[in-house]
């Protein structure tokens, strides 16, 4: 079993991964920045040794003795990109990339970077977009997540192996829940008002991907033989999971009575629209396969 540093531990994903790792016997150090730490839906996570630091402070010293980092900590959607682009640039690139530079000095020989299918962007037509499609990310999240990529790959060397786990649009519950994200939030409009609202016209695609099977696509490229991931970006999620907004909203719809969908007032087209092929997934890391 490995020793591993997760950043972004008490995050959402964070929250779900830590104790699937301690499960598997793995040791797990968190770094976290503690913002979300209380912020706790249902019994309490399990504990673990935890840095509080936010990760723009991070130095050599705070890297400890581990066979792998598994870098989650970000501002992580488009909303709060578009707060301070010059702060995403700084929080979700410049400190990914310092992060896997001291990683690479103190001898890890592997980096886990959750970086997301925002990437594509603005994909062309309804042709499912592998790991080698063009990027027109259309938000600095998205624009944040192209360049750490771009800068890792630099990194990559014979004993530090940069890997990029391009996460569909996640969903599902974590003890520390987002409401943001497009499914969760849509269920709680129709649970709470019946309204499932719509701010864009709905057109838009989107895959999406459970956040257990993001921790299976993790803990997958933990134990994959070097030569199967280095350097290697993975679309993590399913083709059978490419929808419309609006098919996700009818979804929601038909699972919870009484709802019905909405559209916000000047609700169009949403430039960011991808589907997104995960054939590379299945083939290179079938233990990450959705279930």
């Amino acid at each position: 079993m490995a020793r591993v540093l997760v950043t972004g531990a008490s995050g959402y994903i964070g929250s779900v991964l830590v104790p699937m790792l301690q499960e598997q016997g793995d040791e797990v150090i968190g770094l976290d920045v503690g913002y979300f730490e209380s912020c706790v839906f249902g019994p309490e996570p399990p504990t673990f040794d935890l840095i509080r630091k936010d990760v723009r402070d991070l130095t050599a010293d705070d890297i400890p003795n581990v066979d792998a980092v598994m870098h989650l900590a970000a501002l992580s959607n488009d909303a709060l990109g578009h707060l301070d682009p010059g702060i995403t640039h700084e929080v979700n690139t410049l400190s990914t990339l310092r992060t896997a530079e001291l990683a690479r000095e103190r001898g890890v020989e592997r980096f886990l970077f959750s970086s997301s299918c925002s990437l594509y962007g603005a994909g062309e037509g309804d042709t499912p977009l592998d790991e080698s499609a063009s990027m027109h990310p259309q938000t600095p999240y998205g624009r944040s997540k192209q360049d750490s990529e771009a800068g890792l790959t630099k990194l990559a060397t014979d004993d530090f192996s940069p890997v990029y786990l391009r996460n569909a649009t996640a969903y599902g519950f974590s003890p520390r829940l987002r409401g943001d994200l497009v499914v969760n939030e849509l269920v709680a409009r129709a649970r709470v008002d019946g309204k499932v609202q719509l701010n864009s016209d709905g057109t838009a695609w989107r895959p999406l991907v459970h956040v257990e099977d993001i921790c299976r696509a993790f803990i997958a490229a933990l134990r994959a033989p070097r030569e199967v991931v280095h350097d290697q970006a993975f679309n993590i999620g399913t083709t059978a999971e490419n929808f419309t907004i609006r098919e996700v909203a009818e979804m929601i719809c038909d699972a919870v009575p009484g709802s019905e969908v909405t559209f916000g007032e000047g609700a169009g087209p949403d430039t960011r629209s991808y589907r997104v092929s995960f054939d590379k997934l299945a083939s290179a890391l079938p233990d990450a396969v959705p279930q």
